[in-house]
């Protein structure tokens, strides 16, 4: 079997192409881009996932793997492919920016763990946050829609030199800023409840000086807020889904979807 240069152009390409913005998306992506998976992991699920969507991606430039068209189109698709996994990675980080806030409200700012996921210190709530969130996102199949998202994306935004647009840069700007607000909304109601504490402990050391504060004030604080989270988790599991959801339907908006 004899190929022409064209041929072997094109064949590489079908396959390449797609790979480069796989491979970046899972990356990027929570839950599988994490330093506990490994690369290698990674890269495989990377290859299998090319090799099931390449045959259903539209027709690709014939551009020599060696020249300059080649590296653009690389790059852009490294951007897309980081740009989808950074959106789900934004949800993940609005819990754990609230569990922050509601951990150093209860006195549990010192109590600090490694994330697997980053690698960095959070806190232990934070951590807690992040195993509710992970679960939820695998339970409504959060994963097999991302995939199908992705396979949608070389259809909505084809394999070219351009890649996406400054329009769709600022659209993951903006969502930044919301995330911080959603990030607000979950912790407001543990700081709500935890400051009339403190104010009651205020008062109280207001009306008896002598009155050990600290030996009272951080058992009833850390009580009160593991109070205050469990009545919030039920109601915590329609915002991972909504937020989720929202992060779907922006990734599809900037791939150029409806």
């Amino acid at each position: 079997m004899h190929f022409t240069t064209p041929e072997l152009t094109a064949l590489v390409g079908a396959y390449i192409w797609p790979f480069f913005r796989i491979a970046a998306m899972l990356m990027a992506m929570p839950v599988i881009g994490v330093k506990t998976v490994s690369k290698q992991i990674r890269v495989a699920f990377a290859v299998v996932l090319t090799l099931l969507i390449a045959p259903l991606v539209p027709e690709v430039p014939q551009v020599n793997p060696l020249s300059m068209d080649a590296i653009l189109i690389v790059v852009q698709q490294v951007l897309i492919g980081v740009a989808m996994g950074f959106v789900l990675h934004l949800v993940f980080a609005v819990f754990l920016i609230g569990a922050h806030v509601i951990s150093m409200q209860m006195g549990l700012g010192f109590a600090t763990m490694i994330d697997p996921q980053s690698g960095s210190s959070i806190p232990v709530l934070g951590q807690f946050f992040t195993i509710i969130v992970t679960l939820v996102f695998l339970s409504f199949n959060g994963h097999l829609v991302l995939i199908e998202v992705v396979a949608n994306s070389f259809h909505t935004l084809p394999i070219s030199a351009t890649g996406l647009s400054a329009e769709s840069y600022w659209q993951l700007a903006m969502w930044g800023s919301d995330m911080f607000a959603g990030a607000v909304q979950i912790a407001l109601p543990a700081i709500g409840a935890l400051l009339f504490v403190t104010l009651t402990l205020g008062v109280m050391t207001r009306a008896a000086p002598q009155f050990n504060i600290f030996a009272v004030g951080f058992p009833i604080s850390l009580i009160w807020g593991i109070v205050i989270i469990y009545f919030l988790l039920p109601g915590l599991i329609s915002q991972i889904e909504g937020l989720f959801m929202n992060g779907f339907s922006l990734i599809s908006q900037i791939l150029g979807g409806a």
